[in-house]
């Protein structure tokens, strides 16, 4: 009641719903005149533990967007990049609507410039929100810095411009339609192996992904995998190893992943030593 602001004739309805929808996952305690945990509790929704985690610490997903305390103390790592939500709309409704989008960006190699881009999703790499677009100026799909947008606004010209082309859509991106599987283990130069295993809830000794190759020098990166052939990377940063570094060969932003070298450059370095 106090939570959700409502009155106690709408929170006893609620709970009896609640009751009916899921036996035994609340009981009655009269004494206390509350209303505590089944010992038969089974959880209604599945939820994905980040989800989880994001509602218990900042409140999301009581439907509200006032002020609200969290339902535990806690702490987290606070981001730096904070996109302008005026320009984030711009962007989402061009994602949403598929329409071509007119921007003004700002990147540390080029400096500022006038792109059109055609945004289809939103990618978060861990540091910043980016968003996934096929360039008009490039000819590429790429990805572009959303905290660098400046001006964006929806293309004003003809029809002809303003229509979406066969080779910009997502299926024709393809870092972003290939999928690469990854076998995460722990790094055998590091101690106690058995302790990694439990704090990524490893299967089998390892970690099995998939994800788009458009992610995986993110991934790789946020979570320091040390993704040289021979494991060479030292430090207690690098708990995990890439077992197969050629799953990213191909990879357009590889070169992100820790300690990876596609195996032309290793042929050359060979061929230099030698």
């Amino acid at each position: 009641m106090s939570r959700f602001g409502i009155q106690a004739a709408a929170a006893t309805r609620d709970l009896g719903i609640y009751k009916d929808l899921a036996p035994g996952n609340i009981d009655y305690d009269a004494k206390a005149k509350a209303y505590v945990l089944g010992q038969s509790f089974r959880p209604v929704f599945t939820f994905p533990p980040e989800r989880v985690l994001s509602w218990l610490t900042q409140s999301f997903g009581d439907g509200e967007p006032g002020p609200l305390k969290a339902c535990v103390p806690s702490e987290y790592p606070w981001r730096l990049d904070q996109p302008d939500l005026a320009v984030l709309a711009h962007v989402t409704r061009a994602i949403h609507q598929e329409y071509p989008l007119n921007i003004e960006y700002h990147s540390i190699s080029s400096g500022r410039t006038e792109r059109v881009i055609v945004p289809f999703a939103l990618i978060d790499n861990g540091l910043r929100w980016h968003v996934r677009a096929f360039d008009r100026k490039s000819q590429e799909f790429r990805d572009f810095v959303i905290t660098r947008i400046k001006r964006p606004e929806r293309l004003k010209s003809d029809a002809k411009e303003q229509a979406i082309a066969a080779h910009e859509r997502s299926d024709q991106d393809i870092q972003w339609t290939r999928i690469v599987e990854l076998e995460l283990v722990p790094h055998p130069d590091q101690p106690h192996p058995e302790i990694t295993e439990m704090d990524y809830a490893m299967q089998d000794g390892m970690i099995r992904m998939k994800l788009r190759a458009a992610m995986a020098g993110y991934v790789l990166r946020k979570w320091s995998v040390d993704c040289s052939p021979d494991h060479s990377l030292h430090g207690p940063e690098y708990r995990l190893w890439l077992k197969d570094h050629l799953a990213i060969y191909g990879v357009k932003n590889a070169m992100l992943a820790p300690g990876y070298r596609a195996p032309d450059a290793q042929r050359q370095q060979h061929s230099e030593l030698s």
